[in-house]
């Protein structure tokens, strides 16, 4: 930048001197043309003055030696006349020298002899021949003098003087005019001269002025100015993004189309995991785990990820939300903060701008993107929300009436309006008569089926699901559900996801839970058409045991109908496909450096992408190939493989009047 500066400054240098010289040019050039001009017409009006003069002088000595007399004469003759006529000039008042007579100086020309001859009627009578005097040679000149003084000019004759004319005045009047446009040219000249000296010197002053202002150096007081300026910063920050974004493209710019693929590819390409980045910022991650993850619904590159509490940074907020984009690894896309740990974050699926966070002081933190770091709207800390830590929430509804739903450690679910998060909508006390000290049953995590808005299932820290209902309905009661009680893992529940509804075959009755007693269990939900009257505990229809360590989540992928993925706390990531084997996973992945994986997410676009949030405070982001495309067959071949799990363990999943196999078919 200040190479560039210098060279500007140097060509206004170069130009000013080119200015300078210029100017210089002009005004000898202009001097030398005067001089020419003034020398020229003294010349010009000595040579005419001189033959002015020559032309008097000779008149003058023509009418003093012009008289011829006879050399003899013979006493007796009769007198001879003889008539010898010479010509006169005069110089008129115009300034032209003229002939007097025309027709005298046609018939007579200067330098000849005029013979006188006399007739006698005698015999005796002799032809003499008369000798003039030297007559000198004149000639007619004709010259326009207008160098001369206006003046009246009185030229005598023999006894004629001659006076001015009115041919005189009228040449007079026309030079004076042509000497007067001569005169206002000449001003008008140097007037335009002088506008045009007058703006090359401004200019050159202007020049000058810049030139001294880019050579001022910024005092200190300026430069931090302006670098703390928020436009600066603003600029900075959004002109450093897109950089980042461009260098972190991934496409080879210099590929060779002509040159062919290598013959020995890699034959497992496609049935493996492939990492394709990770996401971490030491100035927001450092000494934080993820708490939370989430995939964007309109942007399949960003993804959303809840931080807790840094213990050794007291000065930075409790709790950060980051959302991340896969073409710019070195930092977030946006960075939100809160006043106490996130433990639970999702994106609007209606609102591609809002992000939603639940806190561990019960809080309800909504963020713009738009905005800056601090929330938008957020919850109070009253008895008419939550008052213990949020650890799931679901966005449920449809674009023109959804609602956000919550649950915390305490019990409480409330139901919340986007735009107003003063005070919920609806709230629910989960209360179980069963327990022995309190009623209130420990939400951990909450899901509801594909399609469904009212009735859901909660995961708690005792280990058991229940079934709840936001609204009364038939044969059931808003809240949970007293008599089913789905009883299988000995210790919490981290993680609960129904089965996704695509494809020719309904599965939206399937769950799956993750516990801390290191098994994930399949689960099938009671149908909601025959509520129980009497309180049954409801088993797992199968479990998978292959875990050496917690297991803190799992999910169904949104695609393939018999794949599921896990996150453990030895830092594994597992694939399932059930339709090829229910005892060992698929695909087994060693996750960064083993710390454990807290949650994980598929991608909402078409699952080729899983989030794997760390407690080292790393976002993975992995792509599982060709795993996630699904075959034709592989939704009767799930029924299959579920029938057959339901058949050799023989349970009936608490679905009475025989019906354990039952399998919906279609949609």
């Amino acid at each position: 930048m200040a190479e560039r500066r210098r060279a500007e400054i140097e060509a206004k240098k170069a130009k000013l001197e080119a200015l300078r010289k210029a100017r210089a040019d002009r005004q000898r050039a202009e001097n030398e043309r005067r001089q020419t001009e003034v020398a020229s017409a003294s010349v010009a009006a000595r040579r005419e003055v001189d033959d002015l003069v020559n032309a008097l002088v000779g008149s003058r000595g023509l009418d003093s030696g012009g008289d011829v007399t006879p050399s003899s004469s013979m006493p007796g003759t009769p007198p001879r006349q003889s008539a010898l006529f010479y010509g006169t000039s005069a110089l008129s008042p115009s300034g032209r020298v003229s002939r007097q007579s025309d027709v005298g100086s046609d018939r007579i020309s200067m330098g000849t002899t005029m013979i006188a001859t006399a007739n006698s009627g005698t015999e005796h009578v002799m032809e003499r021949t008369l000798t003039p005097r030297f007559v000198p040679d004149l000639i007619d000149v004709e010259q326009e003098l207008f160098e001369l003084p206006q003046r009246e000019r009185v030229i005598y004759n023999k006894e004629v003087q001659t006076t001015a004319v009115e041919v005189e005045t009228a040449e007079v009047s026309i030079e004076n005019i042509r000497q007067q446009l001569q005169r206002e040219r000449e001003r008008e000249l140097e007037a335009e001269r002088a506008v045009r000296e007058k703006e090359l010197e401004e200019e050159s002053i202007q020049l000058d002025k810049e030139i001294e202002q880019e050579i001022r150096e910024l005092s200190e007081e300026e430069r931090t100015s302006i670098l703390t300026a928020p436009e600066f910063l603003d600029f900075v920050e959004q002109s450093s993004k897109i950089v980042q974004r461009a260098l972190n493209d991934g496409y080879d710019y210099i590929r060779d189309y002509t040159v062919g693929t290598e013959a020995n590819g890699d034959d497992s390409e496609g049935k493996r995991v492939k990492r394709i980045c990770a996401f971490y910022d030491e100035q927001y991650g450092k000494n934080r785990s993820i708490t939370d993850i989430d995939w964007s619904p309109k942007y399949p590159e960003l993804s959303v990820a809840s931080y807790n509490k840094n213990p050794a940074a007291l000065n930075e907020p409790d709790g950060i939300v980051a959302v991340w984009n896969l073409h710019l690894l070195e930092r977030p896309e946006f960075v939100f903060h809160s006043q106490s740990d996130v433990l639970s974050v999702t994106c609007s699926p209606f609102h591609s701008n809002l992000v939603f966070g639940g806190t561990y002081s019960g809080q309800i933190l909504l963020w713009d993107t738009r905005s800056k770091h601090l929330p938008v709207l957020k919850t109070p800390l009253s008895a008419a929300g939550h008052t213990h830590p949020v650890y799931a929430m679901r966005m449920v509804g449809t674009q023109n009436a959804h609602n956000l739903i919550t649950s915390s450690t305490d019990g409480t679910v409330c139901s919340w309006l986007v735009d107003m998060l003063a005070q919920p909508q609806e709230t629910l006390e989960l209360i179980h008569a069963g327990h022995n000290k309190t009623g209130e049953v420990a939400i951990t995590t909450l899901d509801f089926p594909d399609n469904e808005t009212t009735t859901f299932w909660v995961g708690t820290e005792e280990g058991n699901v229940y079934q709840a209902n936001r609204y009364d309905r038939a044969g059931a009661k808003a809240g949970l559900n007293q008599h089913d009680i789905y009883k299988g893992h000995a210790g919490p529940v981290m993680g609960l996801h129904f089965h996704p509804l695509v494809g020719p075959v309904d599965f939206s009755d399937l769950f799956l839970t993750a516990s801390v007693d290191w098994t994930v269990k399949l689960w099938r939900a009671k149908s909601l058409a025959k509520p129980s009257t009497t309180a049954q505990t409801i088993p797992p229809i199968y479990s998978f045991d292959e875990a050496d360590d917690y297991v803190y989540d799992a999910k169904w992928h949104p695609a393939h109908p018999a794949v599921f993925g896990t996150a453990n706390g030895s830092g594994k990531f597992e694939l399932w496909n059930l339709n090829n084997d229910t005892e060992v996973s698929a695909v087994t992945t060693n996750v960064g450096t083993g710390r454990a994986i807290n949650k994980l997410e598929w991608d909402r676009k078409d699952g080729r992408r899983v989030a794997l949030g760390c407690s080292d405070g790393k976002l993975y982001i992995y792509d599982i190939g060709d795993i996630a495309i699904p075959r034709e067959s592989e939704w009767t071949d799930l029924q299959k493989t579920i029938a057959g799990m339901v058949g050799n363990s023989g349970q009936t999943n608490g679905v009475v009047d025989g019906d354990a196999t039952r399998i919906i078919a279609g949609r």
